[in-house]
């Protein structure tokens, strides 16, 4: 009982270490963000399988550990212009709390990650009413840091509820015909 214990509250303890801790990453020349504790890993580009039916954001599914899980590109998501991969793009792996205490795990292609950021509560402020070129509900907020202004995006709202379920819908059916 009491190693449980201990777990517990070393779990606790490093939230609350890592609680104003952000992934800066780049999309072009706009600078993002996400909560670290959302970041479960980053990794290289590797090979991704195309699914039918998705939306063009959804690039497929990539076998990570044999576990498949679904890859977006944020460039498309966010209606940003295509670019061509280079060394730094990468895939940073993604978990996402769904309503009903489930997770989503998912790989979001990015230009280049950054580096982790301490942004306090304080240094965070509502995202603006206008003039974003992604929607609101996927803003957490906007992070000033230095003379830099980082875009903290709730990942969960990034893909929807909708799209969760066609890509989920899509993943079982390649898995079935691959079996």
């Amino acid at each position: 009982m009491a190693i449980i214990e201990r777990t517990e509250a070393a779990a606790h303890e490093s939230r609350g270490a890592n609680e104003n801790k952000f992934l800066s990453f780049c999309l072009g020349s706009e600078h993002y963000g996400v909560e670290i504790l959302r970041v479960r890993e980053i990794i290289g580009l590797l090979a991704v399988t195309p699914l039918p039916q998705t939306p063009a954001y959804v690039k497929g599914v990539m076998n990570l550990r044999g576990r498949i899980i679904p890859v977006i590109d944020l460039r498309l998501r966010f209606s940003l212009a295509a670019a061509e991969a280079t060394k730094e793009t990468c895939i940073v792996v993604l978990e996402a709390n769904e309503q009903d205490g489930s997770q989503t795990v998912m790989g979001a292609i990015v230009d280049s990650v950054r580096e982790v950021q301490d942004i306090p509560k304080s240094a965070i402020e509502p995202s603006p009413e206008f003039g974003c070129e992604i929607p609101l509900r996927y803003i957490l907020g906007m992070g000033k840091v230095k003379d830099k202004v980082i875009v903290l995006l709730e990942i969960a709202e990034v893909i929807g509820m909708r799209e969760r379920a066609q890509i989920a819908g899509a993943i079982k059916e390649t898995e079935r015909r691959a079996a």
